[in-house]
């Protein structure tokens, strides 16, 4: 999608101008420019490093994609002048921080203000004692922050997927308040909670909750209001309560207001939002004190295990996609403008539905959901693993009641979630053992607890644990019990299984917990979006294969009612340090690129999900294309083209040519073209209603090849192959195709013996190695290998050529850490042997390579050679086994002359 067309624009423009809910009486403005920064703590008579840094930050922007294992995980100091202006001096004043990572503790003029444990919530301090005024002369002060993301047992997340980025991620603030306001030390929430205890369409009713103190020296009679304003602006509704609050007195509100009649429905298709505007006025001198704002959008909405989700007395299958808050190059310190502009992008996409996962994330999200419609989850993060003890579940539970202060108010927000796949990573007690058994104990106690606490604040929103995919052993741990729904993050056919075993997962379920709903919490595979096939298989991280994984999964879940939801994993790729594999550092499940760009995932579900007219080419990034001429009268080479669209039938043309009009099932038309060599224009079509037409285009640069190298008609210059590979990569910095490998045949090219590549456990990886190959970009080309090969021939012309191969040692004796990804394939290690062989080009130029020497484990390493053939000679390359086998990972061959 690009975001600067007309509408998103328009939409984006709309949700970042009305995005404060604070109305004028409060005063408050952002300390986001100009901070001091340096890693480590500050001494007293020793320099720091200070760099200067704007808020959002994060000091793990880039640490987190080099080759070094690990990224820095420590404190960082962050320091700056502030200054509090002279007319707040007989106000409250209050330090706020939507997020910082993960323990804060904050200083103003050297004294200690407090402290913060967590990640992902907000937190605030009462500063007001600490200022000093003098007469019409802002107060400064010298604000020194210290942040820290260390690993600490007793501070969840422990362990997971994702990168936990340090720093002061988000905007802080400077607030004032009079000196009645209403609470704004009940967890940094905005003091007033809202619920709808009775919608329909022809009659509601609000109930306010809340609390407001009077922190000055007399008696205050003041006037509670709650208006309701209609989009208009108009009031709608209007609640007054007179209240004598004494001197430090905290009052308790629990007010209704009833009757209101046919009220306008919020749901995906329509969100309808109204205000609730919450003030307290001096009755004497009729000033108003305070003031809030809220949003507020009347709808009902009730799970059923075996019919699914109703939203308004209508079903509604929910569908979309979990998300994570980093993108690259920025770690999550992103702009608000940032966090829109992944919830429009799930609304272009279709979607009615946001896991916030795996924590809570920055106020601009849940307020995006609110105004598009976006139906949504969120919860705390407590993923993998606990500790087993009191300081992790006061930790967990404070996390917990954090978030449902603080996001309350929202419409879009209708499950609160905890505990994601918590049995995942098990602590090595002996299986059964009284030491397991009592560390299942206690998660069972913390989800009860974590339960309860939810049950208490909130009665109409719903509870659920996600859960991964041993049903038995949460069934044992009664985790799909205590919630209300039961969340499944289900992988077969990526890390286990096949395919079909989804489907059969979904039933058993259905079967064994009749009475409980079911959502999939995630769900998808990896798609590098330079990886490319005609022959996927599971780990070959192609976008073909996650085609298909997406077409099989959400037919599945469409097929079946009682299936509630469906949650991609992910609404884009996030980074996890990690992780290895053909892109490391990322989780490519993403249906977008880490900085936003769209797969052929995200143009599947528009085109099952959009109700408007949508058509559009498949692999838009693959626009660099190779393949063999059918024969040297026949200079095209025919290739695969997928269509998306919601139209039931599409047509191609290819350069002006009608190829074929194809039906769309599941949302593909599905098309095979025969490209020619340079430029290639598909422009693919559908008429809506037989009249308006839809068109998409796309631009294919293709490169001929011939299995011929003698033949004039198609010039032999230049190949790219990578060995025991079936795939296509695109190196789109370089402007290379990389082509599979093929077996030798007379005038042509290819290998001579040899076995592809793989690691002898098929369960942790069934396609080349799953490691960071070190030293380069290009780790898809050296993740595979022909291991034991002999030769490797091109029948050329004479001429002369230019010769590059490429070579990584896959084995390697360094023990790793355990992925946690890898579900239960842990402990894997390498049987590494010395080995040494020659390479010799033509018999005439001999290379002794070795894996002690040239061939550093996991680590890339090319060389480049010239060479000159004559007539008939052509060029073979023998590789000449000393110790062990000899190996080639990817060649290339290019005419100079």
């Amino acid at each position: 999608m690009n975001i600067k067309n007309s509408s998103t624009l328009q939409l984006f423009i709309f949700l970042l101008f009305s995005f404060s809910l604070n109305a004028q009486v409060r005063e408050s403005f952002s300390i986001n420019a100009n901070w001091q920064f340096t890693k480590g703590t500050v001494q007293k008579d020793k320099p720091s490093n200070w760099e200067t840094v704007s808020i959002p930050h994060s000091w793990n922007k880039f640490d987190v994609m080099d080759d070094e294992p690990s990224y820095y995980r420590g404190l960082g100091t962050y320091k700056k002048t502030i200054y509090i202006p002279a007319n707040w001096s007989k106000k409250d004043v209050y330090l706020h921080f939507e997020g910082s990572a993960q323990v804060t503790t904050v200083f103003l003029d050297g004294k200690l203000i407090g402290k913060h444990i967590g990640s992902y919530n907000a937190f605030s301090f009462n500063i007001t004692s600490y200022l000093n005024f003098k007469e019409n002369i802002n107060s400064s002060h010298e604000l020194l922050i210290q942040v820290d993301n260390s690993y600490h047992p007793d501070i969840p997340p422990l362990t997971a997927d994702f990168t936990f980025f340090g720093g002061l991620y988000r905007d802080v603030y400077l607030k004032a308040v009079d000196k009645v306001h209403f609470d704004m030390d009940n967890y940094a929430s905005s003091g007033v909670f809202i619920t709808t205890p009775k919608v329909s369409a022809l009659e509601a009713s609000v109930n306010i909750k809340g609390a407001f103190i009077n922190r000055s020296n007399t008696t205050k009679t003041v006037v509670i209001s709650h208006k309701l304003l209609n989009v208009q602006g108009d009031i709608v509704k209007e609640i007054k309560q007179n209240i004598q609050a004494k001197a430090q007195e905290k009052i308790s509100l629990n007010q209704n207001m009833v009757g209101l009649k046919n009220p306008q429905l919020w749901s995906p298709e329509s969100p309808y939002l109204y205000r609730l505007i919450s003030s307290i006025t001096d009755s004497k001198t009729n000033t108003v004190l305070d003031e809030i704002s809220n949003p507020l959008g009347f709808r009902w909405f009730s799970f059923d295990a075996k019919n699914g989700f109703f939203l308004n007395g209508k079903p509604l299958k929910l569908m979309g996609a979990s998300r994570h808050q980093d993108f690259k190059d920025m770690a999550h310190a992103l702009t608000d403008e940032m966090h829109l502009r992944d919830v429009v992008l799930l609304k272009e996409m279709g979607g009615n539905f946001l896991r916030i996962a795996h924590y809570p994330q920055d106020p601009a999200i849940l307020e995006a959901c609110d105004r598009l419609g976006i139906l949504a989850s969120v919860e705390t993060p407590i993923v993998n693993q606990i500790t087993e003890s009191d300081a992790f579940a006061d930790n967990a539970k404070t996390m917990h009641l954090e978030m449902i202060r603080q996001n309350y108010n929202h419409p879009s927000l209708i499950i609160w979630t905890y505990m994601n796949e918590v049995l995942l990573r098990l602590p090595a007690y002996e299986k059964n053992s009284s030491a397991q058994m009592a560390y299942f104990n206690k998660i069972t106690q913390l989800a009860q607890e974590l339960e309860d606490i939810t049950r208490k604040e909130d009665t109409y929103r719903y509870t659920m644990i996600p859960n991964h995919g041993n049903f038995d052993l949460y069934q044992q741990v009664k985790l799909t019990k205590i919630p209300m729904l039961v969340g499944w993050n289900l992988y077969q056919g990526w890390y286990s299984g096949k395919l079909d075993g989804f489907a059969d997962f979904l039933d058993k379920h259905h079967r064994e917990l009749p009475d409980k709903p079911l959502l999939i919490t995630e769900y998808g595979a990896d798609a590098d979006p330079r990886l490319h096939s005609f022959k996927p298989v599971r780990f070959d991280k192609s976008i073909e294969y996650t085609n298909l994984y997406h077409q099989v999964y959400f037919k599945a879940m469409m097929d079946r009612p009682f299936v509630v939801a469906g949650m991609i994993w992910n609404l884009a790729d996030f980074n996890s340090e990690t992780r290895t594999e053909s892109m490391p550092h990322i989780n490519n499940k993403g249906i977008m690129t880490w900085d936003r760009i769209p797969k052929d995932g995200y143009r599947f579900y528009q085109a099952n999900l959009l109700k408007k007219p949508y058509l559009q080419i498949g692999s838009k990034e693959w626009n660099l294309r190779a393949g063999f001429a059918v024969s040297n009268s026949n200079l095209t080479s025919n290739q695969t083209v997928l269509v998306f669209s919601n139209q039931p039938y599409i047509t191609l043309k290819h350069n002006g040519k009608f190829i074929a009009e194809a039906k769309s099932v599941l949302g593909i038309a599905t098309f095979e073209v025969p490209f020619v060599n340079g430029e290639n224009t598909l422009i693919a079509s559908s008429k809506i209603n037989g009249v308006e037409e839809i068109t998409d285009q796309l631009v294919v640069n293709f490169k001929l090849l011939t299995d011929d190298l003698a033949n004039t008609v198609i010039p032999f210059d230049d190949i790219n192959i990578s060995l025991g590979d079936y795939r296509y990569f695109n190196d789109n910095l370089s402007n290379q195709i990389w082509i599979p490998e093929q077996a030798y045949k007379p005038g042509s090219w290819g290998y001579i013996g040899g076995k592809v590549f793989s690691i002898e456990n098929s369960q942790r990886q069934s396609y080349g190695t799953d490691k960071n190959i070190l030293n380069t970009d290009l780790d898809p080309i050296y993740a595979t290998q022909r291991i034991g090969i002999e030769q490797f021939k091109f029948d050329v012309p004479a001429g002369d050529y230019e010769l590059i191969l490429h070579f990584a040692e896959l084995l390697s004796d360094e023990k790793k850490e355990d992925l946690i990804y890898n579900l239960g394939n842990q402990n894997q290690q390498d049987k590494f042997t010395e080995r040494v062989f020659a390479v010799v080009v033509n018999d005439k130029q001999t290379l002794q390579l070795s894996n002690k020497e040239f061939l550093t484990p996991e680590t890339a390493f090319s060389t480049k050679l010239s060479v000159s053939t004559k007539a008939n000679e052509g060029i073979t390359i023998s590789f000449q086994a000393n110790k062990a086998e000899p190996i080639l990972n990817a060649i290339q061959l290019k005419k100079i002359r």
